[in-house]
Protein backbone atom coordinates (compact mmCIF):
# COMPACT_ATOMS: atom_id res chain seq x y z
CA UNK A 1 0.00 0.00 0.00
CA UNK A 2 2.96 2.55 0.73
CA UNK A 3 4.58 1.86 -2.78
CA UNK A 4 1.42 2.80 -4.58
CA UNK A 5 0.77 5.67 -2.65
CA UNK A 6 4.26 6.92 -3.00
CA UNK A 7 3.83 6.25 -6.67
CA UNK A 8 0.66 8.27 -7.06
CA UNK A 9 1.99 11.50 -5.17
CA UNK A 10 5.37 10.94 -7.96
CA UNK A 11 2.83 11.12 -10.48
CA UNK A 12 0.83 14.26 -9.34
CA UNK A 13 4.27 16.09 -9.01
CA UNK A 14 5.30 15.02 -12.71
CA UNK A 15 2.05 16.30 -13.84
CA UNK A 16 1.87 19.44 -11.71
CA UNK A 17 5.37 20.04 -13.58
CA UNK A 18 3.86 19.51 -16.98
CA UNK A 19 1.31 21.66 -16.39
CA UNK A 20 2.73 24.78 -14.76
CA UNK A 21 5.55 25.20 -17.53
CA UNK A 22 3.46 26.46 -19.69
CA UNK A 23 2.04 29.03 -17.84
CA UNK A 24 5.29 30.11 -16.71
CA UNK A 25 6.08 31.00 -20.29
CA UNK A 26 3.11 32.57 -20.47
CA UNK A 27 3.52 34.46 -17.56
CA UNK A 28 7.09 35.12 -18.14
CA UNK A 29 6.10 37.11 -21.24
CA UNK A 30 3.42 38.62 -19.64
CA UNK A 31 5.85 40.02 -17.12
CA UNK A 32 8.36 40.98 -19.94
CA UNK A 33 5.85 43.03 -21.85
CA UNK A 34 4.78 44.94 -18.64
CA UNK A 35 8.46 45.77 -17.87
CA UNK A 36 8.93 43.79 -14.57
CA UNK A 37 12.66 42.68 -13.96
CA UNK A 38 13.82 39.37 -14.67
CA UNK A 39 15.93 37.15 -12.25
CA UNK A 40 18.85 36.95 -14.32
CA UNK A 41 19.14 41.28 -13.29
CA UNK A 42 19.35 40.00 -9.63
CA UNK A 43 20.86 36.80 -9.09
CA UNK A 44 19.87 35.17 -5.81
CA UNK A 45 22.30 34.48 -3.33
CA UNK A 46 20.20 31.36 -1.83
CA UNK A 47 18.46 28.35 -3.51
CA UNK A 48 16.76 25.82 -2.18
CA UNK A 49 15.38 22.76 -4.61
CA UNK A 50 12.94 20.16 -3.92
CA UNK A 51 11.53 17.87 -6.49
CA UNK A 52 11.02 14.11 -8.08
CA UNK A 53 14.03 11.85 -8.38
CA UNK A 54 14.51 8.66 -11.03
CA UNK A 55 17.20 6.28 -10.53
CA UNK A 56 18.71 3.61 -12.80
CA UNK A 57 21.94 2.43 -10.75
CA UNK A 58 23.84 -0.54 -12.65
CA UNK A 59 25.80 -2.96 -10.11
CA UNK A 60 25.67 -6.59 -9.04
CA UNK A 61 26.08 -7.58 -5.50
CA UNK A 62 26.38 -11.47 -5.00
CA UNK A 63 23.17 -12.66 -6.39
CA UNK A 64 21.22 -9.41 -6.33
CA UNK A 65 20.76 -7.33 -9.37
CA UNK A 66 20.02 -3.46 -8.58
CA UNK A 67 17.01 -2.35 -10.55
CA UNK A 68 15.73 0.86 -11.62
CA UNK A 69 13.92 2.61 -8.96
CA UNK A 70 11.13 5.21 -10.26
CA UNK A 71 10.00 7.14 -7.38
CA UNK A 72 12.60 9.06 -5.33
CA UNK A 73 12.66 12.63 -3.83
CA UNK A 74 15.57 15.23 -4.11
CA UNK A 75 16.03 18.52 -2.10
CA UNK A 76 19.32 21.05 -2.30
CA UNK A 77 20.63 23.68 -0.83
CA UNK A 78 23.01 26.29 -2.74
CA UNK A 79 24.70 29.24 -1.35
CA UNK A 80 26.52 31.81 -3.89
CA UNK A 81 29.17 33.81 -3.35
CA UNK A 82 28.79 36.13 -6.93
CA UNK A 83 26.58 35.68 -10.04
CA UNK A 84 28.18 32.47 -11.41
CA UNK A 85 29.77 30.53 -8.06
CA UNK A 86 28.06 28.56 -5.15
CA UNK A 87 28.65 25.92 -2.53
CA UNK A 88 25.82 23.14 -3.16
CA UNK A 89 24.44 20.50 -0.18
CA UNK A 90 22.13 17.41 -1.63
CA UNK A 91 20.54 15.01 -0.10
CA UNK A 92 18.11 11.67 -2.02
CA UNK A 93 16.09 8.95 -1.41
CA UNK A 94 14.93 6.38 -3.46
CA UNK A 95 13.20 3.25 -1.83
CA UNK A 96 11.11 0.44 -3.29
CA UNK A 97 8.86 -1.23 -0.77
CA UNK A 98 6.81 -3.97 -0.50
CA UNK A 99 5.09 -6.52 1.62
CA UNK A 100 6.90 -10.01 2.33
CA UNK A 101 6.31 -12.44 1.44
CA UNK A 102 3.94 -11.15 -1.02
CA UNK A 103 -0.09 -11.68 -0.60
CA UNK A 104 0.87 -11.61 3.30
CA UNK A 105 -1.02 -10.10 5.44
CA UNK A 106 1.44 -9.17 7.69
CA UNK A 107 2.61 -5.53 8.34
CA UNK A 108 5.99 -6.37 8.05
CA UNK A 109 7.91 -4.35 5.37
CA UNK A 110 11.39 -5.32 3.86
CA UNK A 111 13.46 -2.69 1.60
CA UNK A 112 13.69 -3.17 -2.16
CA UNK A 113 16.86 -1.95 -3.51
CA UNK A 114 17.14 1.42 -1.51
CA UNK A 115 19.76 4.07 -2.20
CA UNK A 116 19.99 7.69 0.14
CA UNK A 117 22.70 10.14 0.60
CA UNK A 118 23.73 13.21 1.16
CA UNK A 119 26.32 15.13 -0.96
CA UNK A 120 27.95 18.57 -0.57
CA UNK A 121 30.38 20.48 -3.52
CA UNK A 122 30.64 23.36 -5.93
CA UNK A 123 28.09 24.53 -8.34
CA UNK A 124 28.37 26.70 -11.30
CA UNK A 125 24.83 28.73 -13.07
CA UNK A 126 25.00 31.49 -15.61
CA UNK A 127 21.71 33.39 -15.31
CA UNK A 128 20.38 34.69 -18.27
CA UNK A 129 16.92 36.39 -17.17
CA UNK A 130 14.54 33.36 -18.39
CA UNK A 131 16.55 30.48 -18.09
CA UNK A 132 19.50 29.22 -15.89
CA UNK A 133 21.76 26.32 -16.88
CA UNK A 134 24.21 25.43 -13.87
CA UNK A 135 26.59 22.04 -14.07
CA UNK A 136 27.42 20.97 -10.33
CA UNK A 137 30.66 18.34 -8.52
CA UNK A 138 29.42 16.76 -5.90
CA UNK A 139 31.48 13.57 -2.98
CA UNK A 140 29.86 12.56 -0.28
CA UNK A 141 27.91 9.15 1.44
CA UNK A 142 25.61 7.07 -0.19
CA UNK A 143 23.29 4.50 2.01
CA UNK A 144 22.48 1.18 -0.17
CA UNK A 145 20.27 -1.57 0.90
CA UNK A 146 18.15 -4.32 -0.81
CA UNK A 147 16.57 -7.45 0.01
CA UNK A 148 19.74 -9.45 -0.15
CA UNK A 149 21.61 -7.08 1.72
CA UNK A 150 21.26 -4.53 4.63
CA UNK A 151 21.42 -0.74 4.09
CA UNK A 152 24.38 -0.29 4.31
CA UNK A 153 26.63 3.42 4.14
CA UNK A 154 29.68 4.05 1.40
CA UNK A 155 30.79 6.79 -0.39
CA UNK A 156 29.47 8.92 -3.86
CA UNK A 157 31.27 11.15 -5.88
CA UNK A 158 28.39 13.43 -8.32
CA UNK A 159 28.62 15.14 -11.58
CA UNK A 160 25.84 16.61 -13.70
CA UNK A 161 23.56 19.59 -14.57
CA UNK A 162 20.05 21.17 -15.28
CA UNK A 163 18.49 23.75 -16.63
CA UNK A 164 15.93 26.23 -14.81
CA UNK A 165 12.95 28.36 -16.05
CA UNK A 166 12.47 31.70 -13.78
CA UNK A 167 9.27 32.38 -13.39
CA UNK A 168 7.80 36.11 -12.28
CA UNK A 169 5.95 33.80 -9.92
CA UNK A 170 6.12 34.88 -5.92
CA UNK A 171 8.13 38.22 -7.50
CA UNK A 172 10.76 35.81 -9.16
CA UNK A 173 11.37 33.92 -6.44
CA UNK A 174 10.14 31.00 -7.69
CA UNK A 175 11.70 28.96 -10.87
CA UNK A 176 11.35 25.32 -12.13
CA UNK A 177 13.95 23.06 -12.62
CA UNK A 178 12.84 21.61 -15.86
CA UNK A 179 15.70 18.74 -15.58
CA UNK A 180 18.56 17.59 -13.55
CA UNK A 181 20.76 14.78 -15.30
CA UNK A 182 23.11 13.31 -13.02
CA UNK A 183 25.99 10.52 -12.84
CA UNK A 184 26.90 9.25 -9.58
CA UNK A 185 29.14 6.82 -8.98
CA UNK A 186 29.28 4.70 -5.45
CA UNK A 187 31.06 2.23 -4.14
CA UNK A 188 29.81 0.39 -0.73
CA UNK A 189 31.59 -2.56 1.23
CA UNK A 190 28.53 -4.93 2.65
CA UNK A 191 29.16 -7.77 4.69
CA UNK A 192 30.75 -10.57 3.14
CA UNK A 193 28.21 -13.12 3.57
CA UNK A 194 25.83 -10.96 1.80
CA UNK A 195 27.75 -10.38 -0.80
CA UNK A 196 30.76 -8.11 0.09
CA UNK A 197 32.21 -4.71 -1.93
CA UNK A 198 29.85 -3.24 -4.99
CA UNK A 199 30.21 -0.70 -6.90
CA UNK A 200 27.28 0.98 -9.01
CA UNK A 201 27.28 2.97 -11.99
CA UNK A 202 23.66 5.12 -11.54
CA UNK A 203 22.21 7.25 -13.54
CA UNK A 204 19.63 10.17 -12.01
CA UNK A 205 16.91 12.67 -13.65
CA UNK A 206 15.34 15.03 -11.70
CA UNK A 207 12.88 18.11 -11.57
CA UNK A 208 10.89 20.23 -9.32
CA UNK A 209 11.15 23.79 -7.89
CA UNK A 210 13.47 26.45 -6.91
CA UNK A 211 12.92 28.80 -4.24
CA UNK A 212 15.11 32.13 -4.41
CA UNK A 213 16.04 33.77 -1.76
CA UNK A 214 17.87 37.01 -1.04
CA UNK A 215 20.21 38.89 -4.16
CA UNK A 216 23.80 39.37 -5.32
CA UNK A 217 24.01 43.18 -6.24
CA UNK A 218 27.94 43.93 -7.71
CA UNK A 219 29.03 47.10 -7.04
CA UNK A 220 28.42 49.41 -9.96
CA UNK A 221 31.23 49.42 -12.53
CA UNK A 222 33.55 52.64 -11.88
CA UNK A 223 33.26 55.14 -15.03
CA UNK A 224 35.82 57.71 -16.36
CA UNK A 225 35.35 60.40 -18.52
CA UNK A 226 38.28 62.68 -20.62
CA UNK A 227 37.65 66.03 -22.56
CA UNK A 228 40.27 68.04 -23.62
CA UNK A 229 40.71 72.39 -23.94
CA UNK A 230 41.03 73.36 -26.34
CA UNK A 231 40.18 70.66 -29.03
CA UNK A 232 42.75 72.46 -31.69
CA UNK A 233 45.37 74.26 -30.99
CA UNK A 234 48.63 75.78 -33.14
CA UNK A 235 51.69 74.07 -32.08
CA UNK A 236 53.06 75.73 -28.95
CA UNK A 237 50.02 76.12 -27.32
CA UNK A 238 48.77 74.08 -24.23
CA UNK A 239 45.83 71.23 -24.30
CA UNK A 240 44.13 70.84 -20.84
CA UNK A 241 42.96 67.39 -20.48
CA UNK A 242 40.17 66.90 -16.98
CA UNK A 243 38.58 63.36 -16.42
CA UNK A 244 35.54 63.26 -14.71
CA UNK A 245 34.56 59.68 -12.78
CA UNK A 246 31.57 58.06 -11.48
CA UNK A 247 30.80 55.43 -9.60
CA UNK A 248 33.35 55.44 -7.08
CA UNK A 249 33.43 54.98 -3.83
CA UNK A 250 34.51 57.70 -1.71
CA UNK A 251 35.78 55.85 1.87
CA UNK A 252 38.28 54.39 -0.98
CA UNK A 253 41.36 55.50 -2.12
CA UNK A 254 41.88 56.15 -6.35
CA UNK A 255 44.85 56.87 -8.05
CA UNK A 256 44.53 58.78 -11.58
CA UNK A 257 47.92 58.24 -13.95
CA UNK A 258 47.57 59.85 -17.62
CA UNK A 259 49.69 58.51 -20.42
CA UNK A 260 50.19 60.33 -24.36
CA UNK A 261 52.57 61.95 -26.30
CA UNK A 262 53.25 65.33 -24.00
CA UNK A 263 50.85 64.50 -21.32
CA UNK A 264 51.91 65.36 -17.68
CA UNK A 265 50.16 65.46 -14.74
CA UNK A 266 48.39 63.37 -11.86
CA UNK A 267 45.04 63.55 -10.23
CA UNK A 268 42.12 64.63 -12.61
CA UNK A 269 43.70 66.84 -15.16
CA UNK A 270 47.12 67.12 -17.43
CA UNK A 271 48.62 69.62 -19.05
CA UNK A 272 49.76 68.63 -22.75
CA UNK A 273 53.15 70.74 -24.42
CA UNK A 274 52.37 71.08 -27.84
CA UNK A 275 55.60 72.58 -29.05
CA UNK A 276 57.33 69.46 -30.29
CA UNK A 277 54.12 68.03 -32.22
CA UNK A 278 54.03 67.94 -35.92
CA UNK A 279 50.15 68.95 -37.55
CA UNK A 280 47.72 65.62 -36.33
CA UNK A 281 45.61 63.93 -34.06
CA UNK A 282 46.62 62.72 -30.80
CA UNK A 283 45.25 61.09 -28.11
CA UNK A 284 45.69 61.53 -24.47
CA UNK A 285 44.55 58.39 -22.27
CA UNK A 286 43.34 58.64 -18.56
CA UNK A 287 42.79 55.80 -16.09
CA UNK A 288 41.31 55.56 -12.77
CA UNK A 289 41.60 52.49 -10.02
CA UNK A 290 40.32 52.51 -6.68
CA UNK A 291 40.81 50.42 -3.90
CA UNK A 292 42.61 50.35 -0.39
CA UNK A 293 46.11 52.12 -0.16
CA UNK A 294 48.22 49.92 -2.14
CA UNK A 295 45.84 47.74 -3.51
CA UNK A 296 44.14 50.22 -5.71
CA UNK A 297 42.61 48.39 -8.99
CA UNK A 298 42.54 45.10 -7.72
CA UNK A 299 38.74 44.78 -8.07
CA UNK A 300 37.28 45.01 -11.87
CA UNK A 301 34.55 47.18 -10.90
CA UNK A 302 37.17 49.25 -9.37
CA UNK A 303 38.96 50.55 -12.65
CA UNK A 304 38.10 52.91 -15.67
CA UNK A 305 39.86 54.55 -18.12
CA UNK A 306 38.74 57.02 -21.03
CA UNK A 307 40.64 58.75 -24.04
CA UNK A 308 40.68 62.69 -25.06
CA UNK A 309 41.44 63.63 -28.57
CA UNK A 310 42.86 66.86 -30.04
CA UNK A 311 44.23 68.45 -32.81
CA UNK A 312 47.38 70.46 -33.69
CA UNK A 313 47.06 72.16 -36.62
CA UNK A 314 49.81 73.83 -38.91
CA UNK A 315 49.58 77.36 -39.19
CA UNK A 316 48.46 78.33 -42.40
CA UNK A 317 50.10 79.41 -44.65
CA UNK A 318 49.52 83.23 -46.37
CA UNK A 319 47.93 84.41 -49.10
CA UNK A 320 48.63 87.08 -51.40
CA UNK A 321 46.95 88.91 -54.84
CA UNK A 322 48.82 90.90 -57.44
CA UNK A 323 48.01 93.91 -59.80
CA UNK A 324 50.00 96.19 -62.22
CA UNK A 325 48.53 99.30 -63.18
CA UNK A 326 48.57 100.16 -66.00
CA UNK A 327 48.19 97.00 -67.82
CA UNK A 328 49.32 98.12 -70.84
CA UNK A 329 52.38 99.96 -71.81
CA UNK A 330 54.49 100.69 -74.68
CA UNK A 331 58.14 99.33 -74.91
CA UNK A 332 60.30 100.89 -72.50
CA UNK A 333 57.62 102.99 -70.03
CA UNK A 334 57.31 101.37 -66.70
CA UNK A 335 54.29 99.81 -64.53
CA UNK A 336 53.34 99.84 -60.89
CA UNK A 337 52.92 96.23 -59.36
CA UNK A 338 51.11 95.89 -56.01
CA UNK A 339 50.87 92.87 -53.83
CA UNK A 340 48.82 92.55 -50.57
CA UNK A 341 49.45 89.54 -48.48
CA UNK A 342 47.75 88.00 -45.41
CA UNK A 343 48.52 85.94 -42.64
CA UNK A 344 45.91 84.26 -40.83
CA UNK A 345 48.04 83.87 -37.46
CA UNK A 346 49.53 87.31 -38.81
CA UNK A 347 52.76 86.11 -38.81
CA UNK A 348 55.43 88.66 -40.05
CA UNK A 349 55.68 88.54 -44.35
CA UNK A 350 58.42 89.29 -46.59
CA UNK A 351 57.35 90.01 -50.53
CA UNK A 352 59.55 89.50 -53.45
CA UNK A 353 58.67 90.06 -57.25
CA UNK A 354 60.27 88.33 -60.49
CA UNK A 355 58.99 88.95 -64.25
CA UNK A 356 59.41 86.81 -67.47
CA UNK A 357 60.96 89.44 -69.48
CA UNK A 358 62.29 92.52 -68.42
CA UNK A 359 63.05 93.71 -64.23
CA UNK A 360 60.82 94.54 -61.57
CA UNK A 361 62.75 96.77 -58.53
CA UNK A 362 61.50 97.21 -55.49
CA UNK A 363 60.58 95.21 -51.92
CA UNK A 364 57.42 95.60 -49.77
CA UNK A 365 53.85 95.66 -51.17
CA UNK A 366 54.92 97.59 -54.08
CA UNK A 367 57.46 97.46 -56.61
CA UNK A 368 58.18 98.59 -60.28
CA UNK A 369 57.94 97.14 -63.50
CA UNK A 370 61.11 98.21 -66.64
CA UNK A 371 59.93 96.93 -69.82
CA UNK A 372 63.42 97.87 -71.53
CA UNK A 373 64.63 95.05 -73.33
CA UNK A 374 61.29 93.35 -73.06
CA UNK A 375 59.96 91.92 -76.40
CA UNK A 376 56.02 93.03 -77.30
CA UNK A 377 53.10 90.58 -76.12
CA UNK A 378 52.06 89.60 -72.34
CA UNK A 379 54.67 89.51 -69.54
CA UNK A 380 54.08 87.52 -66.56
CA UNK A 381 54.60 89.26 -63.55
CA UNK A 382 54.89 86.59 -60.16
CA UNK A 383 54.31 88.33 -56.52
CA UNK A 384 55.97 86.24 -53.74
CA UNK A 385 55.13 86.36 -49.87
CA UNK A 386 56.56 83.91 -47.30
CA UNK A 387 55.76 83.87 -43.41
CA UNK A 388 58.30 83.09 -40.78
CA UNK A 389 57.51 79.69 -40.12
CA UNK A 390 57.95 78.57 -44.17
CA UNK A 391 54.77 79.25 -45.48
CA UNK A 392 54.27 81.04 -48.75
CA UNK A 393 52.11 82.10 -51.65
CA UNK A 394 52.18 83.15 -55.15
CA UNK A 395 50.25 85.34 -57.08
CA UNK A 396 50.51 86.33 -60.95
CA UNK A 397 49.36 89.37 -63.13
CA UNK A 398 50.19 90.49 -66.65
CA UNK A 399 51.72 93.40 -68.12
CA UNK A 400 51.12 93.77 -71.48
CA UNK A 401 53.54 95.50 -74.20
CA UNK A 402 51.75 97.12 -77.03
CA UNK A 403 53.66 97.39 -80.63
CA UNK A 404 52.82 99.74 -83.45
CA UNK A 405 50.53 99.41 -84.99
CA UNK A 406 50.91 97.95 -88.96
CA UNK A 407 47.82 97.15 -91.22
CA UNK A 408 47.16 94.09 -92.38
CA UNK A 409 48.53 93.50 -96.08
CA UNK A 410 45.04 92.83 -98.08
CA UNK A 411 44.64 90.33 -100.63
CA UNK A 412 42.50 89.35 -103.89
CA UNK A 413 39.19 88.48 -103.38
CA UNK A 414 37.24 86.02 -105.19
CA UNK A 415 33.81 87.54 -106.86
CA UNK A 416 30.87 85.93 -108.52
CA UNK A 417 31.55 83.87 -112.17
CA UNK A 418 29.65 84.29 -115.69
CA UNK A 419 28.55 81.02 -117.42
CA UNK A 420 28.60 80.60 -121.44
CA UNK A 421 26.87 77.39 -121.55
CA UNK A 422 23.46 78.19 -123.28
CA UNK A 423 24.51 80.15 -126.41
CA UNK A 424 25.88 77.01 -128.45
CA UNK A 425 26.04 79.77 -131.56
CA UNK A 426 27.83 82.40 -129.70
CA UNK A 427 29.79 81.20 -127.26
CA UNK A 428 31.45 84.26 -125.92
CA UNK A 429 28.27 86.32 -126.17
CA UNK A 430 28.03 88.05 -122.58
CA UNK A 431 23.56 87.27 -121.49
CA UNK A 432 21.34 88.60 -119.58
CA UNK A 433 22.48 86.17 -116.98
CA UNK A 434 25.87 86.90 -117.35
CA UNK A 435 24.86 90.73 -116.57
CA UNK A 436 23.50 90.20 -112.90
CA UNK A 437 27.45 88.72 -112.06
CA UNK A 438 28.49 92.04 -113.53
CA UNK A 439 26.61 94.52 -112.16
CA UNK A 440 27.21 93.05 -108.84
CA UNK A 441 30.80 93.58 -109.79
CA UNK A 442 30.09 97.30 -110.74
CA UNK A 443 28.95 98.32 -107.42
CA UNK A 444 31.85 96.44 -105.44
CA UNK A 445 34.08 98.97 -107.49
CA UNK A 446 31.52 101.92 -106.81
CA UNK A 447 32.24 101.20 -103.22
CA UNK A 448 35.88 100.71 -103.27
CA UNK A 449 37.39 103.61 -105.54
CA UNK A 450 40.59 102.39 -105.32
CA UNK A 451 40.34 98.59 -105.71
CA UNK A 452 40.48 97.31 -109.43
CA UNK A 453 38.96 94.11 -111.08
CA UNK A 454 40.30 91.02 -112.66
CA UNK A 455 38.44 89.43 -115.71
CA UNK A 456 39.35 85.47 -116.09
CA UNK A 457 38.52 84.09 -119.15
CA UNK A 458 38.50 80.22 -119.33
CA UNK A 459 37.48 77.72 -121.81
CA UNK A 460 37.32 73.89 -122.46
CA UNK A 461 39.54 72.01 -123.85
CA UNK A 462 37.30 70.94 -126.75
CA UNK A 463 37.29 74.84 -127.40
CA UNK A 464 41.05 75.17 -127.30
CA UNK A 465 41.56 72.13 -130.43
CA UNK A 466 41.45 72.67 -133.98
CA UNK A 467 38.39 70.58 -135.60
CA UNK A 468 39.57 67.43 -137.63
CA UNK A 469 40.53 67.67 -140.88
CA UNK A 470 41.49 71.47 -140.03
CA UNK A 471 44.80 70.86 -138.54
CA UNK A 472 46.50 73.87 -139.50
CA UNK A 473 43.40 76.33 -138.76
CA UNK A 474 43.29 78.97 -136.75
CA UNK A 475 41.30 78.83 -133.39
CA UNK A 476 40.01 81.37 -131.65
CA UNK A 477 40.80 82.08 -128.60
CA UNK A 478 37.19 82.28 -126.59
CA UNK A 479 38.74 82.49 -123.27
CA UNK A 480 40.11 86.12 -123.77
CA UNK A 481 36.81 86.71 -125.87
CA UNK A 482 34.75 86.26 -122.89
CA UNK A 483 37.07 88.25 -121.07
CA UNK A 484 37.75 91.23 -123.15
CA UNK A 485 33.57 90.80 -123.47
CA UNK A 486 32.78 91.06 -119.73
CA UNK A 487 35.25 93.94 -119.59
CA UNK A 488 33.49 95.51 -122.27
CA UNK A 489 29.80 95.40 -120.35
CA UNK A 490 31.73 96.93 -117.31
CA UNK A 491 32.85 99.74 -119.48
CA UNK A 492 30.54 100.44 -121.69
CA UNK A 493 27.38 99.75 -119.52
CA UNK A 494 28.10 100.04 -116.17
CA UNK A 495 30.78 103.39 -116.71
CA UNK A 496 33.74 101.57 -115.00
CA UNK A 497 37.14 102.88 -115.80
CA UNK A 498 38.51 100.74 -118.20
CA UNK A 499 42.10 101.55 -116.55
CA UNK A 500 40.46 99.91 -113.40
CA UNK A 501 39.43 96.21 -115.29
CA UNK A 502 42.21 94.19 -116.07
CA UNK A 503 41.71 90.57 -118.42
CA UNK A 504 43.22 87.41 -118.48
CA UNK A 505 42.74 84.02 -119.32
CA UNK A 506 43.26 80.77 -116.77
CA UNK A 507 44.31 77.28 -117.43
CA UNK A 508 40.61 75.60 -116.01
CA UNK A 509 38.32 73.66 -118.31
CA UNK A 510 35.61 75.17 -118.59
CA UNK A 511 33.14 78.07 -120.29
CA UNK A 512 33.23 80.26 -117.59
CA UNK A 513 34.84 84.12 -116.71
CA UNK A 514 36.53 84.08 -113.35
CA UNK A 515 35.86 88.00 -111.42
CA UNK A 516 38.38 89.20 -108.87
CA UNK A 517 38.09 92.42 -106.26
CA UNK A 518 42.08 93.39 -105.81
CA UNK A 519 42.18 95.85 -103.02
CA UNK A 520 44.31 98.32 -103.29
CA UNK A 521 47.51 97.28 -101.81
CA UNK A 522 47.02 93.71 -103.15
CA UNK A 523 48.86 91.35 -105.47
CA UNK A 524 46.61 89.55 -107.70
CA UNK A 525 49.51 87.34 -109.47
CA UNK A 526 50.55 86.33 -106.14
CA UNK A 527 46.51 85.65 -104.66
CA UNK A 528 46.11 83.96 -108.12
CA UNK A 529 48.17 81.80 -109.89
CA UNK A 530 48.06 80.26 -113.15
CA UNK A 531 46.55 83.38 -115.64
CA UNK A 532 47.84 84.85 -118.51
CA UNK A 533 47.30 88.43 -119.31
CA UNK A 534 44.95 89.06 -122.27
CA UNK A 535 46.70 91.23 -125.16
CA UNK A 536 43.71 93.55 -125.46
CA UNK A 537 45.40 94.77 -128.70
CA UNK A 538 44.50 92.27 -130.60
CA UNK A 539 41.68 90.41 -128.55
CA UNK A 540 38.61 93.40 -129.30
CA UNK A 541 35.25 93.09 -127.96
CA UNK A 542 32.84 91.19 -130.57
CA UNK A 543 29.42 93.13 -131.47
CA UNK A 544 27.35 90.40 -132.72
CA UNK A 545 23.46 91.13 -134.40
CA UNK A 546 20.74 88.64 -132.27
CA UNK A 547 20.45 85.25 -133.86
CA UNK A 548 18.17 85.53 -137.44
CA UNK A 549 19.18 89.32 -138.43
CA UNK A 550 20.82 88.41 -141.54
CA UNK A 551 21.23 85.61 -144.00
CA UNK A 552 23.79 83.21 -143.20
CA UNK A 553 26.15 83.81 -146.67
CA UNK A 554 26.21 87.68 -145.51
CA UNK A 555 27.94 86.14 -142.55
CA UNK A 556 31.68 87.40 -142.05
CA UNK A 557 34.49 84.84 -141.58
CA UNK A 558 35.89 84.67 -137.93
CA UNK A 559 38.89 86.57 -138.46
CA UNK A 560 37.50 89.61 -139.90
CA UNK A 561 34.52 89.43 -136.79
CA UNK A 562 37.54 89.13 -134.56
CA UNK A 563 38.40 93.08 -135.16
CA UNK A 564 34.94 94.12 -134.91
CA UNK A 565 32.71 94.76 -131.86
CA UNK A 566 29.34 93.85 -130.93
CA UNK A 567 27.25 95.37 -128.32
CA UNK A 568 25.51 92.89 -125.71
CA UNK A 569 21.99 92.93 -125.98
Amino acid sequence: MKGVVFKSVSLIFVLAIAVLAPIALRAQVTAKSAGTIAAGDTPSRWDIFAGYSYLAPKGTVGRNVYQNIDYGGIASVARYFNKYVGLLFEGDWHTQSQDWPPDSNTSASNSDDDFSGGSGGSILRYPTGHFTPWVHALAGGERVGSLFQTDTWGWVATAGGGLDYNTPWLHHHLAIRLIQADYQYASVNFPAFQGGAGTFNIARLSAGAVFHFGSIVPPAQAALACSPSPVWVYPGDPVTVTATAANLDPKLNAVYSWTGSGATGSGTTATVATGSLAAGTYTVKGAVKEGKAGKEGIKPWGTADCSAIFTVKAYEPPTISCSANPGAIKPGDTSAISAVGVSPQNRPLTYTYSASAGTVTGSGTTATYNSAGAPTGAVGITCNVADDKGGNATANTIVTITAPYVAPVPHTQALCSVAFEKDKLRPARVDNEAKACLDEIALDLQKQPDAKAVVVGEATTLEKTPKKGRKHAKVADLAAERAVNAKQYLVTEKGIDASRVSVATGSKDGKTVEDYLVPSGADFTADVTGTSPVNETVVKPQVRKPLGAGPAHHKKPVKAAASTAMTPR
